[in-house]
């Protein structure tokens, strides 16, 4: 993704992997092959690859800079972290390597957003030193939706998590480092970026808003993974924490930013990301990349 700038912010793209990754049917419950086939022609070619038949996905981190902040939004699987598969992958330095070409060390960073609280938006949160997490940016506040971290922290204190490991590496050592700051979903950081509560995919989900010089970013997480999901978006994704919540959330979120110029930033969506929403009758949107 080439840099965006809305008015005094920029945005750069920090990716950790990028390619076809994961099966159509095996990563919707929803999907029909009929209705997926029907919908290629009309979705940018980058974002499926058929000679594999796979969903082409990204890891990425978004580096938002303003005039008083450097922020990281999500921060993907990180290093060292001994994950099952698809989240363990070779060439991992890559990601600590584009931050470093953007001029920019961890003690840079003031503040990290975590959309959610899952294993690829949160994995550079931490670093091993001396056989302990801590947190990878020195100087950075954490920003935790409170009610998010409230249930993986209950699900991890009663053995019920899946991602225990993920909660006590990723999360537990920001909060016990005072780095963490647990949000409502009214919170803003300052008249430039707040959030908007968009749960299903995790139980207190929220994307991050971007405002400055009269235009608006949205990056969102994993509101929706893939274009299809503009497409269909009652096609939730298998790790969705409630899909109907999921789905309502979707449905209004892109009825809100169609055909308003809003520029969206989804995490998992293929180079070059960015795009625009456009509305296609009552309950179906088209995704466009801004190429510009």
């Amino acid at each position: 993704m080439r840099q965006i700038r809305i008015g005094d912010i920029t945005i750069d793209a920090v990716i950790e992997r990028e390619g076809p990754w994961r099966k159509p049917d095996a990563f919707f419950p929803a999907f029909d092959k009929a209705t997926f086939e029907a919908h290629v022609p009309s979705m940018e070619p980058e974002v499926y690859d058929p000679a594999t038949g796979m969903l082409v996905m990204t890891y990425q981190t978004f580096v938002v800079r303003t005039p008083h902040h450097t922020i990281l939004v999500d921060t993907c699987t990180g290093e060292h972290k001994d994950l099952p598969a698809p989240f363990d992958f070779p060439g991992k330095e890559r990601w600590r390597n584009e931050l470093g070409a953007l001029g920019l060390s961890f003690a840079d960073i003031t503040h990290v957003f975590c959309t959610h609280l899952h294993v690829d938006h949160t994995g550079w949160n931490t670093q091993l030193k001396d056989g302990r997490w801590v947190p990878t940016f020195p100087n950075a506040k954490y920003i935790f939706h409170k009610k998010e971290y409230a249930v993986w922290e209950k699900e991890y204190n009663e053995g019920r998590d899946p991602y225990d490991k993920i909660f006590r590496i990723n999360c537990l050592p920001i909060v016990e480092a005072g780095q963490a700051l647990l949000v409502d979903d009214d919170y803003q950081l300052d008249d430039l970026v707040t959030l908007t509560p968009t749960p299903g995919h995790s139980p207190h989900h929220c994307c991050v808003n971007l405002h400055s010089g009269g235009q608006t970013a949205v990056v969102t997480g994993d509101m929706m993974h893939h274009p299809i999901q503009c497409r269909e978006p009652t096609w939730a994704a298998a790790p969705d924490w409630n899909a109907e919540q999921g789905i309502a959330s979707r449905r209004t979120f892109l009825a809100q930013v169609a055909d308003t110029g809003t520029l969206i930033l989804p995490i998992h969506f293929a180079a070059p990301t960015v795009g625009l929403v456009s509305a296609d009758g009552p309950d179906r949107f088209h995704y466009r990349f801004k190429r510009d």
